[in-house]
Parts: structure tokens; C-alpha cells; sequence
């Protein structure tokens, strides 16, 4: 039996589906363990190791020649369902790495590492058996450890919820908490923007109710926020290292957007004056610009008011 074979015989053994016991998984999971065909099982490793250290090891030791746009198959279809299943950890060093980090990596999880030395003995089994009777309690307690490094952050009508740390996330924290404590009391906030879908706001229904519907294959502001008293809708967005609301964005909200019953207000937001120098040439007219560490003050790029939407 080939090394592969091997593999996707211990995938099964781990209650992977179909779709994670193919070969693409088998030779992942050979990677992450530093498993070819002249290393044994018992020789297994969990190192950290990002997508292109694992592509290099098919293309390596496992003489797969793998094409390099397959790293996002690798990532979405594979890693994702190892990491939710608890079988592999993902930047268990470092949790609020930013998830665009070159530093981003996995290694399977050092229980599940116990059973894998084990396959081709007569204790594979009952360690497979042991370690899934307590993956659930394993699973709960890394992501402990992964909760540990969100951000908490309030809305404007008191409701918490946390973002994934590190990133812009800490920028938009501050624009909910203290942008809108300052220029939009009372707003509910109706979208996150957060690298962590499951939970990211979406208030999808109400968006909806305002004539806003969601496009695929447009892209959101980071952070949407409706003030029902004057019934306007504010599009921001979180400007620490790119994307100000220039004459290009401005356009493509105006689009995504050309339904909504509100009226819309386009804003730049800049952890500091330094930054925002660097985009600020480039910032549309009819737009704001707010400076976190400055929040009690606002530049307006539109002439013929200081705050709120402009009729075209």
C-alpha cells in the first residue's frame, strides 16, 4: 500500500468524509506530517507549516507535481474542514494573526498526532477510538485559547459581540464605539466586515427592508450603520493600510447601493492623522474623513454641508 493509500486510510479512520479522504487530503496530510514513503508513521511530525510549505512537500518528498494556483483548493477544501474538526490547529502561536499574514500556519493537533504514530499497530484503533470520544472537549478547549484573542467590542444600542483580533479590526472597533457615540447615537449596526465570517454582523433582513440586497459578487463597506431618526445610512470604511473611499469606491457603492431607501454617506476612517495624509489626495468629493485618534472631529469633502447625504 502506498503512502497515500495510508493516508486516506487514517483519514477514514478519523471519521473524515469523502471529499476529505481523496488523495489531494491524503497528500496534505502527508505533508503536515512530514510523511513520505521511506519515513514510517511512528517518524510523524506536526510542525507549523503555511500552504506553500505544504505544497513544496508534495512537490518534494512526495514528487506530486502539484500546480501553485492550487493553494486555495488546498486551503478551503482540506485545512478549513481539518481545523473545524479539530484535527489540525491553525496559528495556535499566534491567534490574532491577521488572516492576509505570510506567517499564517497549521499543524495537526498534537492528540491527534498520538493516534496517527500509532496506524499499522494493534493500538491504532483504540486510539482513534479515544481520541474521537474526546475530540469535542479538545475542540472547546483550543478554541478557548482562540477566544482569548478577540476583541470585544459594543454597539451603539449596548449589543457585544467580538471580532477576530488583529488586522483593521481594532480600527473598526473604535469606529463602532466611538465614531458612532459622536455622530451616529443610536444606529444599529447592520454589517461587520471581519476576516471571521461565522461571526461577522449580517443583518441581512433589515438591509433588505431598506432596499439594500446583497451581491456576491459586490463588495460591502466594512462597517454599515443606519440612524433611523434621520434615516440615513452610513458606508464606511477602515483605512489602516488601503481602501479610503476614493472616486473608484465611491462609484462602486453608489452601485451596490443605488436602491437603498436611505441616504447614504460615504466615510474614510484613519487610525491617524499620518495615515490618512498618505490617502488623503486620493479621497472622493461628497465623502468624509475621520481620524481615530481624533474621534470627536470629522473632515467633510462635500461643499455644500457638513454631515449627511448627498443629493446627486
Amino acid at each position: 500500500m502506498s503512502k497515500v493509500d495510508e493516508a486516506r486510510e487514517i483519514l477514514r479512520a478519523f471519521d473524515f468524509d469523502k471529499k476529505r479522504t481523496n488523495e489531494t487530503a491524503a497528500r496534505t496530510l502527508l505533508a503536515l506530517a512530514e510523511v513520505d514513503e521511506q519515513t514510517s508513521w511512528a517518524e510523524a511530525t506536526n510542525h507549523r507549516m503555511g500552504v506553500r510549505a505544504i505544497l513544496d512537500w508534495m512537490r518534494g518528498p512526495l514528487g506530486h507535481p502539484i500546480a501553485e494556483n492550487s493553494r486555495e483548493t488546498i486551503r478551503r477544501f482540506v485545512l478549513h474542514q481539518f481545523v473545524d474538526a479539530g484535527f489540525c490547529l491553525y496559528n495556535d502561536d499566534d491567534p490574532s494573526r491577521a488572516t492576509n499574514s505570510s506567517k499564517n500556519n497549521y499543524r495537526l493537533n498534537p492528540e491527534a498526532l498520538l493516534s496517527i504514530r500509532q496506524y499499522g499497530t494493534e493500538e491504532f484503533e483504540v486510539s482513534v477510538e479515544e481520541y474521537l470520544a474526546e475530540v469535542d472537549g479538545l475542540a472547546a478547549k483550543y478554541r478557548a485559547a482562540r477566544d482569548l484573542a478577540r476583541i470585544p467590542v459594543v454597539t451603539p444600542k449596548g449589543e457585544e459581540f467580538t471580532l477576530k483580533a488583529g488586522g483593521q479590526n481594532e480600527l473598526i472597533r473604535v469606529m463602532i464605539e466611538d465614531f458612532c457615540a459622536y455622530f451616529v447615537p443610536g444606529g444599529e449596526v447592520l454589517y461587520v466586515g471581519d476576516a471571521d465570517a461565522k461571526l461577522a454582523i449580517f443583518e441581512q433582513e433589515r438591509l433588505a427592508s431598506l432596499g439594500v440586497s446583497f451581491d456576491v459578487h459586490g463588495k460591502f463597506p466594512d462597517l454599515i450603520v443606519y440612524q433611523a431618526e434621520r434615516n440615513w445610512m452610513f458606508l464606511m470604511e477602515a483605512c489602516s493600510t488601503h481602501g479610503p473611499v476614493d472616486h473608484v469606491r465611491h462609484s462602486e457603492l453608489s452601485r451596490v447601493f443605488r436602491d437603498c431607501a436611505a441616504g447614504l454617506v460615504y466615510v474614510s476612517c484613519f487610525p491617524n492623522r499620518s495615515v490618512m495624509r498618505r490617502f488623503f489626495v486620493d479621497l472622493a468629493w461628497e465623502t468624509e474623513a475621520w481620524v481615530a485618534s481624533d474621534p470627536t472631529h470629522m473632515i467633510h469633502l462635500d461643499g455644500s454641508r457638513f454631515l449627511g447625504p448627498y443629493d446627486e
